[in-house]
């Protein structure tokens, strides 16, 4: 109820907002994305059954501008089709927003996409968006969230005012799906803390600032856990997965420090919620070496640590790991870009390691392959049903 409320809200503002007779700017742009995954091992559980995975994506994006650039919309439509994972064909509204721009404050209203983070392997400070879980296990890919945020420019720092009237639930692999847990996770039986389910409203106050060399940002959060408790039931004599989502306070803290070559990060949390308090905090620099050998290339080293109160108890996949890197960038007119990575738990003993590599062919191509290698031997490591799912992907886009 709340969210019709708010999108005939929002349908009725944009339509005050468009004047009679005005000139007004349109774009259509976006891309077109096909996947192939190629996994080098058999799989690990049933309903896996196969070594390759193609799918297809499709993201256009529409963009309108009036008022002399004061007003605009954008509406940013998903659609992903999967060959064998019924739950990764889906479709979402990634962004249908309206922003008014003024002097020294902005209005954005709708659905949107909102990021925070600085550092490379993790980002505990991204709140606001669900992770859309069937794209990637890495969690970089969001759903759009339903928003009212209000961004006010000050001498002092920004501040960032949120009203979020719904909650996206997280999306997980189905039975057919590959690089999932052993149980399958049924987000049908899902339930909450707060008796608003998933129409409870959350709220979040932002400030960022920068300060000389220094990007500063610190933010409160109070409404659904976006990572779900994901809870043991036997529903007809099958043990699945139910998804539980609590009602938490989060204090987060980011800073990124840029001095010559160097790039400090830190990203940290306190989370507070019915059945759990705790720390966590991700952090490390990246050491960068200008024109390698007189030519225009770049080469980054990275190396980050992640750690979490709760140690080996945690419900995350990183709580007290070691991450190294390095990014080269060609600075071409291809943009050529590789970055590789070695993830290693310290508690755990196991290794991830990830490859991607990209590359543009003339205005509208562009070829990226990436590499996603798992090594784990103990059970309790929530990386170890993972083993199996080692795989290439090779991505085609076009862009219009």
């Amino acid at each position: 109820m709340i969210r019709q409320t708010f999108t005939t809200a929002l349908a009725a503002g944009l339509l005050t907002a468009l004047p009679a007779q005005a000139e007004t700017y349109f774009e259509l742009s976006g891309k077109a994305t096909a996947d192939l995954r190629l996994f080098t091992q058999s799989a690990q559980f049933a309903g896996q059954d196969y070594d390759t995975n193609l799918s297809f994506s499709f993201e256009p994006e529409l963009y309108w501008e009036w008022n002399d650039g004061a007003d605009s919309l954008t509406f940013t439509p998903f659609l992903r089709l999967d060959e064998n994972d019924s739950e990764r064909t889906h479709g979402d509204i990634r962004e249908l927003s309206w922003v008014h721009v003024s002097n020294d404050w902005e209005l954005r209203t709708g659905l949107r996409k909102v990021f925070w983070g600085v550092t490379e392997f993790q980002h505990l400070v991204d709140v606001i968006n669900q992770t859309d879980g069937v794209e990637d296990f890495d969690g970089e890919d969001k759903l759009g969230q339903q928003m009212i945020n209000l961004s006010l420019v000050k001498d002092w720092g920004i501040i960032d005012l949120y009203l979020l009237p719904g909650f996206r639930e997280r999306t997980f692999a189905g039975t057919d799906g590959r690089l999932r847990s052993g149980l399958v996770v049924d987000t049908d039986r899902a339930t909450f803390e707060s008796s608003a389910g998933n129409n409870h409203i959350d709220t979040a106050i932002r400030w960022s600032h920068t300060l000389g060399d220094f990007d500063l940002g610190a933010y409160w959060f109070r409404g659904t856990n976006r990572d779900p408790k994901l809870q043991v039931q036997s529903v007809n004599g099958q043990t699945i997965l139910v998804p539980h989502y609590e009602q938490m306070n989060q204090i987060g803290f980011d800073l990124q420090a840029t001095l010559d070559s160097w790039l400090w990060k830190l990203e940290t949390i306190h989370r507070d919620t019915k059945s759990e308090n705790y720390w966590a905090a991700q952090g490390g620099f990246e050491y960068t070496f200008y024109g390698i050998q007189d030519s225009s290339a770049d080469i980054g080293v990275l190396l980050e640590y992640g750690w979490d109160e709760r140690g080996e108890s945690a419900d995350a996949p990183i709580q007290n790991d070691l991450f190294m890197g390095a990014r080269l960038t060609l600075n071409d007119a291809e943009s050529t870009e590789v970055l590789a990575g070695i993830g290693h738990d310290l508690d755990y003993h196991s290794n991830s390691m990830i490859v991607e590599a990209s590359r543009r062919f003339g205005d509208n191509w562009k070829l990226s392959l990436d590499g996603r290698f798992f090594s784990a031997d103990n059970p309790a490591d929530l990386s170890y049903s993972l083993k199996q799912d080692d795989h290439l992907q090779l991505t085609v886009e076009r862009y219009f």
